[in-house]
């Protein structure tokens, strides 16, 4: 491409086969160095123009986007190379005029000083209409502050595309994309939204993580009619609602969605089609499929497998109503019309769900037909939770017999089941081709979306693809070759007894085991914490004997805490062989104390002795606000040993009553408590504590000489089961249900009370 210098005074002819007349609409290319350039070259743009960046890294650079191209003749901003102009630091992008068109960046290595990194308006009057944006590369652009709320693109205006675009990495709360209706000329805007790679985005732990939005619920009595196409989800992972749709007359067709945790939700809006759309969901932990609300919504021709998400998150939901619901609230789901979807070994399927006192208005005038359901599971995937009179079953299929019987219409039938060249599974039986998704279904695949010159990520664990390392029992060698270390790495340590004098700063996954076991390798301390996880890190213990004899005489020390501020990235800690002695010097002496603003995906301990310690094991009770925040996703325990932790095994709070969540998840087994709790500072009165803790599971272990283990429910529907555990003068497991006047949901049997 042959550019123009930035004062060429325009062409006057072409050469294309034949000389041609050029008026004043010949499009001109002008390459810009640098902001300044810039400015120039915006307030002199023509419809037709393309103003290009060079090649290189842009920092701090809030582009304005201001101009107005013609259908025929559109303006266009675009990279020199695509993918070598590099937007850092704190930068964004405003388009506002008509037909304007921008292609090629990349921003990385920065954030919005704004609300949101790409927005289709200026200010409140000054909108984009008939724009589009394409191959643009947003990855970890990420506000540093992880409870700061942004956007990376907001749509306003109308008739405007987002297309062939990568999105991965958003860290911090905020819709990853969100449609905005906020006044009459975003209304029935007739956006497009296709072709998009939207990449992997860990677990938020609170509210605010979805990846798209179309609408509020202030607007979502109006209609967007946004057409969402042919994208690719890829472990879209921030909350319960992957899409949260609040709009009406929306179309959703032909996206991918892949082990991705949570649902395409129809939270508000009526008159929305749902159609061609492929869940993979593998197994994966909460994957779900789609969720069922308001009036006249149709689901048609969606195939679903291997979803292992239920409640709100199952594969197929149709949720119980509000009467007279507020705006806010759930309208009752009226004439929805769920026909030829398919759904393969997925394990739950929720009919009148989130049924309750308020939640009363059951499903009416609505109709399944021509479904087709497969499982191997033995269990029933059906779970019916209030009168579905007002559902019509017509002519569907299932291969074992369930709660929605003959009497409903369901044809229970053995069926063989193979894969298709499109990578769906369907019935051999030819008799039941009218039953489930169309064999001419094609879900796009990974690499027709995005951009194709941009790579996508691979999913690999944290603690892989690094290189081991001895280190011996010297002086300072430890720290030394933590310092040295990278992400992945694996250090060694030989035989012998380490003396550590300063904190160990973790900034990226790092393990360290010994060479022959915990009996070999023995790591004093002298500062109030041994491991410090920062932004960025992740840490695996495996074979040691760690001793806090050596620490300081403070209160409040810890073995490992995190980093004081904020961390954007989450972190796991894993335990394996561990055996901790001796926190005992002052008081509130904890294992593990984490801060506000940091999220562990998973803590776990197994096959660990902890002796003598003045704390808690587990400090998870940061996010005290009650926000429905909390510090860790997952946290299991296994065959391992506690005995005199005059503090809880674990302190694991989740306050408020927010339901866009799937944790916290505690899981406690084969292990043995003895005398934990017991501390005058023990503000918990318990051996374990979990508050609003959804998925709580205390199987096979042995506890002795404690309080009690005291379970806090409140919202939604947790699962509680504590199972086949001994008892030894320790008082019986305590549920309170503090939301709600039911009679709890934990099951506690199977236990011994010595």
């Amino acid at each position: 491409m042959m550019f123009k210098g930035f004062a060429t005074m325009r062409c006057t002819a072409l050469f294309l086969l034949s000389l041609m007349w050029c008026g004043s609409l010949v499009a001109e290319q002008t390459l810009v160095q640098n902001q300044a350039e810039y400015q120039q070259a915006i307030s002199n743009v023509e419809p037709g123009d393309t103003i290009v960046l060079a090649n290189g890294i842009w920092k701090d650079f809030e582009i304005l986007f201001a101009a107005n191209g013609t259908e025929q003749h559109p303006i266009t901003l675009a990279a020199e190379t695509k993918g070598e102009v590099v937007i850092t630091g704190q930068s964004n992008l405003r388009l506002a005029g008509d037909y304007l068109v921008v292609t090629g960046l990349v921003f990385r290595d920065g954030h919005t000083p704004t609300s949101a990194v790409i927005s289709y308006r200026n200010t409140e009057t000054e909108l984009a209409n008939y724009s589009r944006v394409t191959e643009v590369i947003i990855d970890n652009f990420n506000n540093p502050e992880r409870t700061e709320t942004d956007y990376w693109v907001a749509m306003y205006g109308k008739h405007n595309r987002f297309d062939h675009n990568h999105l991965e990495g958003k860290r911090n709360t905020g819709v990853t994309m969100a449609v905005v209706l906020n006044s009459e000329a975003s209304l029935e805007n007739y956006h497009r939204i296709d072709h998009n790679y939207f990449g992997p985005r860990s677990i938020l732990g609170g509210n605010g993580g979805e990846t798209l939005r179309i609408g509020t619920s202030a607007y979502s009595l109006n209609n967007s009619f946004t057409t969402v196409e042919d994208n690719y989800f890829d472990r879209t992972d921030g909350e319960l609602e992957i899409i949260s749709n609040k709009s009406g007359g929306n179309i959703f067709r032909g996206n991918v969605f892949y082990e991705s945790r949570g649902t395409l939700t129809m939270r508000h809006g009526s008159g929305n089609l749902v159609e061609n759309n492929v869940f993979f969901g593998n197994g994966a932990d909460h994957t779900g499929g789609i969720r069922v609300i308001n009036g006249e919504q149709t689901i048609l021709n969606n195939y679903m497998e291997g979803l292992a998400g239920y409640r709100f998150g199952g594969a197929l939901v149709v949720m119980n109503g509000v009467p007279n619901s507020s705006i806010n609230r759930y309208h009752q789901v009226k004439n929805a019309l769920i026909e030829n979807n398919s759904l393969i070994n997925s394990d739950h399927v929720q009919l009148a769900a989130g049924s309750d006192l308020e939640r009363s208005a059951v499903p009416i005038d609505s109709r399944m037909a021509d479904n087709l359901f497969y499982s191997e599971a033995e269990h029933d995937i059906f779970t019916v939770y209030d009168d579905i009179s007002g559902i019509e079953f017509e002519n569907n299929v299932q291969n074992r017999a369930s709660a929605l019987g003959t009497e409903q219409h369901f044809m229970t039938k053995p069926m063989a089941m193979s894969r298709a060249s499109n990578g769906l599974l369907y019935p051999n039986d030819t008799a039941l081709a009218a039953f489930g998704v169309a064999r001419d279904l094609q879900p796009i695949q990974k690499q027709e979306t995005g951009a194709s010159w941009y790579p996508k990520p691979e999913v690999r664990s944290k603690f892989s693809g690094g290189v081991e390392t001895q280190v011996a029992p010297s002086q300072g060698a430890l720290a030394a070759a933590i310092r040295a270390s990278s992400a992945g790495d694996t250090l060694v340590l030989a035989a012998g007894q380490y003396s550590v004098q300063r904190i160990l700063e973790i900034t990226h996954p790092l393990t360290i085991r010994s060479v022959a076991g915990a009996d070999s390798v023995r790591i004093d301390y002298e500062r109030g914490a041994l491991f410090e996880i920062q932004d960025g890190g992740s840490l695996a213990l495996i074979g040691l004997t760690i001793s806090g004899e050596k620490t300081p005489d403070s209160t409040g020390n810890a073995l490992i805490r995190t980093q004081r501020g904020s961390m954007l990235i989450n972190y796991e800690l894993l335990v394996d062989s561990l055996n901790v002695i001796d926190l005992n010097v002052n008081n509130s002496f904890n294992f593990l104390t984490v801060s506000k603003s940091t999220f562990a995906d998973r803590i776990e301990i197994r096959n660990s002795n902890f002796a003598r310690i003045t704390g808690d094991i587990l400090k998870l009770d940061a996010e005290n606000d009650d926000f429905g925040i909390y510090n860790s996703e997952y946290v299991i325990i296994e065959n391992s040993h506690f005995d005199s932790v005059q503090g809880a095994l674990v302190n694991y709070y989740r306050g408020g009553t927010d339901e866009s969540t799937f944790g916290p998840h505690f899981e406690l087994s084969g292990s043995v408590l003895n005398d934990v709790g017991n501390g005058s500072r023990n503000k918990s009165g318990a051996a374990i504590l979990v508050h609003g803790v959804q998925v709580t599971t205390i199987t096979g272990n042995t506890v002795s000489n404690s309080p009690a283990i005291k379970v806090m429910h409140t919202v939604g529907e947790p699962v509680t089961q504590i199972l086949s555990n001994t008892f030894v003068a320790t008082p019986a497991p305590e549920v309170l249900e503090l939301n709600s006047a039911e009679v709890d949901t934990a099951i506690i049997q199977d236990n011994d009370y010595q």
